[in-house]
């Protein structure tokens, strides 16, 4: 399992940020080409408690000149939260060495 620290004001997550507002979660640094762009658009009920279910999963560039829409450049629905940081992290990787 990978480890998490808190370095600063950031929780990082495989040495890369990982920030979260409500139900957003961004993964990477904006001095990189590409972020992980995470958003919960469900939640489901477990033992009286309300986990991530729906999660919509984006790879974005960070071209602040561009429209949201360019900067979209992969984007699928996940399950859960953990799969779709696992899933997003390996196409930031990807996209990154690219």
């Amino acid at each position: 399992m990978a480890e998490i620290i808190k370095k600063d004001q950031y929780l990082m997550y495989k040495g890369k940020p990982l920030v979260r507002d409500k139900d957003i979660y961004c993964y990477g640094s904006m001095s990189d080409e590409y972020i992980l762009f995470m958003q919960v658009l469900t939640y489901r009920e477990v033992d009286g408690e309300q986990l991530p279910d729906k999660v919509i999963v984006q790879i974005m560039k960070t071209d602040t000149s561009l429209s949201q829409t360019d900067r979209i450049v992969k984007q699928d629905i996940r399950n859960g939260l953990a799969e779709s940081l696992d899933i997003g992290t390996i196409w930031l990787e990807r996209y990154l060495k690219s």
